[in-house]
Formats: C-alpha cells, sequence, structure tokens
C-alpha cells in the first residue's frame, strides 16, 4: 500500500496513488463503481465516509482525485464532468457580485465566454493584462480582487507567465492565484510548489490522453477552499460518472511516457516550420527566441506538444492547410495520441473575436500525437505547400 507518494517519483506515483489493489478481490485496477447509492447499515451510518449517493462521492471518482492530488503535489483534488465545470466552480467558490478579477490576455476562448458573457450578468468584473509583465498585473489589481487567472504556456498564443512572481504579486494585492496547467499537465510544471493557490485542468487533454473521455479537475492545499468546492459541486451536480474517471484514470498512468514523445515530436515539428518558407511566426516555448523561454526553461521540466504558428499568405492560406492535411486531424480538442490541426479564429477561440483576447486570424494550432514524427513532418509540409 502507498502510504506516502510524495516519496515516489511521478511516473510510481502515476500508477500507484489512490490506486491500491481492491481489498475485497485482489483487482490489481480500480474498479468501476457503476452505482447511484449505496446500503447503509443503519438510518445515517455509510459504510466509508461520503458513500451515501455518487453524485456526493464514488470510489472509483475518490481514486482518480487522489491520484490527481499527488501528482500536482496537493493535499485536495476535485473531479468534475468537464474542464469549464471545474473552471465554473472555481469561479462561483471564490467570487462574489462586485468581486473583479484579472484575465490573462491569451486564455481560452471557452474561460473568457464564461466570464465575459456569464459571469458579468452577476456583478463581476474583470480586466484583462499581459501576465508575463508583472508590473501590468499589478497595476491592474484592485481593492475587489479576489482572484489572478493564469494560463501558461497560454491558449493558443503559448504564453510564459511566472508563476512565483505572480503568486507574490496576486497574494499581496489580496488575491488568490489560479493557473490553468492543461497544457503543461502536472509531468511538466507544477503550479502549487510555485506558490499557486489553485491548478485547474480539462482532463479531457492530456491527462485523458486518448480523446475518448471529457472531464475537469481542481487541485488545491487550502481546506477551506476544498470544503466551499465540495459543497457547489455535490450541490450543482456537475461530476463525472464512475466510466469517465476509471478512463481518465487508466490515461493517467501513462501521462509520463506519453509527454515524453508529444515533447519529442513537437520539437521535431518547430524545427521544421522554423525552415519552411509558408510559416510566419512560430509559437513554441522551446525555442530560444520565443518570448518567456528562460521563464519556461525555469518552471518546466520540458516544453510540451502543443505549437500555433502563422502562414505567411493569411487567413484563407490558413484554411486551406487546415483543411489539406491527411495526418493532422482539423479537430477542435488537444492532448490525444493523435495529432490535430485547427484553427483557432474559427474554432476554439470563435468567442473572443472582435475582443482583447482575439487571436490572429492566419493562426493555426496544432496539438502533436505520438505518431511516427517523420510522418507528421511530411504531412504538414505536404499541407503547406
Amino acid at each position: 500500500m502507498v502510504h506516502d507518494p510524495a516519496r515516489f517519483g511521478f511516473e510510481t506515483r502515476a500508477i500507484h496513488a489512490g490506486q491500491e489493489p481492491d481489498p475485497r478481490t485482489g483487482a490489481v485496477i480500480v474498479p468501476i463503481y457503476q452505482t447511484s447509492t449505496y446500503a447503509q447499515d443503519s438510518v445515517g451510518a455509510t459504510r466509508e465516509g461520503d458513500y451515501e449517493y455518487s453524485r456526493t462521492a464514488n470510489p472509483t471518482r475518490t481514486a482518480l482525485e487522489e491520484a490527481l492530488a499527488a501528482l500536482e503535489g496537493g493535499r485536495h483534488a476535485l473531479a468534475y464532468a468537464s474542464g469549464m465545470a471545474a473552471s465554473d466552480a472555481v469561479l462561483r467558490a471564490t467570487l462574489r457580485p462586485g468581486d473583479h478579477l484579472v484575465l490573462g490576455n491569451d486564455v481560452y476562448g471557452g474561460t473568457f465566454r464564461l466570464i465575459d458573457k456569464v459571469l458579468t450578468s452577476w456583478g463581476i468584473s474583470y480586466d484583462v493584462a499581459h501576465l508575463s509583465d508583472v508590473d501590468e498585473v499589478r497595476a491592474a489589481i484592485r481593492p475587489e480582487t479576489k482572484l489572478v487567472w493564469c494560463e501558461t504556456p497560454t491558449n493558443p498564443l503559448l504564453g510564459i507567465a511566472d508563476i512565483a512572481k505572480l503568486a507574490e504579486v496576486a497574494q499581496a494585492g489580496g488575491a488568490k492565484l489560479i493557473v490553468d496547467n492543461t497544457f503543461a499537465t502536472p509531468y511538466l510544471q507544477n503550479p502549487l510548489a510555485l506558490g499557486a493557490d489553485v491548478v485547474l485542468h480539462s482532463t479531457t487533454k492530456y491527462l485523458g490522453g486518448h480523446s475518448d473521455v471529457v472531464g475537469g479537475a481542481v487541485v488545491t492545499d487550502s481546506d477551506e477552499l476544498r470544503e466551499q468546492l465540495f459543497f457547489l459541486r455535490n450541490a450543482s451536480g456537475a461530476v463525472p460518472g464512475a466510466f469517465d474517471a476509471w478512463l481518465t484514470l487508466r490515461g493517467l498512468k501513462t501521462l509520463g511516457v506519453r509527454m515524453e514523445r508529444h515533447c519529442d515530436n513537437a520539437e521535431r515539428i518547430v524545427e521544421m516550420l522554423v525552415e519552411h518558407p509558408k510559416v510566419g511566426e512560430v509559437y513554441y516555448p522551446g525555442r530560444a527566441g520565443h518570448p518567456g523561454h528562460e521563464v519556461a526553461a525555469k518552471q518546466m521540466r520540458r516544453f510540451g506538444g502543443m505549437v500555433s504558428f502563422t502562414h505567411v499568405d493569411g487567413e484563407q492560406a490558413a484554411l486551406d492547410a487546415a483543411a489539406g492535411t491527411e495526418l493532422f486531424i482539423l479537430a477542435e480538442s488537444l492532448g490525444g495520441i493523435e495529432s490535430l490541426i485547427e484553427h483557432p479564429g474559427r474554432m476554439t477561440h470563435a468567442s473572443v473575436a472582435g475582443s482583447l483576447l482575439q487571436v490572429p486570424a492566419e493562426l493555426l494550432r496544432l496539438s502533436v500525437g505520438i505518431e511516427d514524427v517523420r510522418d507528421l513532418i511530411a504531412d504538414l509540409s505536404t499541407a503547406l505547400g
């Protein structure tokens, strides 16, 4: 039995934390507890903690949460039905009408939509800041600021924020720092260890890793925030089913080896893109000339599997290239074993059009998979012409 996961390396924790052999049968893999309710020995006497109804707690989900907490080095993790459900839970747990948050200038379109179109109608205000500029963030913080929302690397321009410095600035202003760690994963970056208050994941992406499940997670060291999040989740019901939790848990087991291959392939593809005559800007934190490269090298183990670039011939040429690949599948989402290509301006970030977060029209985003990189390079080269 793994009593102290922190003693072990990442891959060992990914396989063993929260995943003890079943005490009844000895099954090595955590069972799928496909049940809605649980027998009680007497009124109010549940057999193990909170197991009275699966909206409140489920053993398969508990195993996933223990594993996620161990991988991020946090005390508490809560799993959700989607990454947006996790985002919504954090925002509602930390903000009240009249509160303010600072939002990065380059974030996932769904996050912006939730804040700009939903929360503002409930009396929440926000300002946009370049999170790579600590002074700009400090200037954006007001007395009523309760949250600084950070992605690093950002989606889709792969911008980098210094988590440790942001944490100091946010906390000095009386705000919490939340870091969306979806792109980096806990294998490459651990925001809590750098001072962040909350870590967010769309587990749909790299943590699940196989494009077959939707989910989200929040990890924190705060007992108070955990209790608030637990109450809200039970009240609203945005929980993953047992099978979804099991699929995500299965994906976690191979996260380390998959991320190494994602990084290897992305680095090779970046080398090709930099030399291609149809490619303008290449956005990848592993490049020496990338803004924030030095910060990324300090706080990340490697630089990830996400790459963005612009087409020198403009938007239509970018759309044609996205539609012209054979192996790179034209699709939203990211982080699966298969390679994906998308046009952020028309797809994942359409909701930020006309705002301060609008992305370049000629931009393409790649989620580099784990296929043979020679095939991926040939595919992109053909599509670019």
